[in-house]
């Protein structure tokens, strides 16, 4: 039997398609990488709901940015420069 300190930590996730598995395994590296980078997790509770939201706009910005750059990589590509 699970005891309730390793139940937090483990939790079986069904196979679905490669799609969502990759998602899945992205998610928890993710979680992983942030924890060893900032020490903490999206559980903590320093930030305010206003901090909470700035950071999820200074992410979709960052996103944009990528989204652009990768955008003109294929036009290049696509025009043959």
């Amino acid at each position: 039997m699970i005891s309730n300190q390793q139940d937090r930590h483990l939790r079986a996730i069904p196979k679905t398609d490669s799609v969502v598995d990759q998602i899945i395994d992205e998610f928890v590296s993710r979680h992983q990488i942030g924890k060893a980078k900032y020490g903490t997790d999206m559980d903590r509770t320093d930030l305010t709901l206003k901090e909470w939201l700035q950071h999820s706009i200074e992410e979709k910005m960052d996103d944009i940015l990528y989204m652009q750059r990768a955008l003109n990589e294929l036009e290049r590509l696509e025009s043959g420069k």
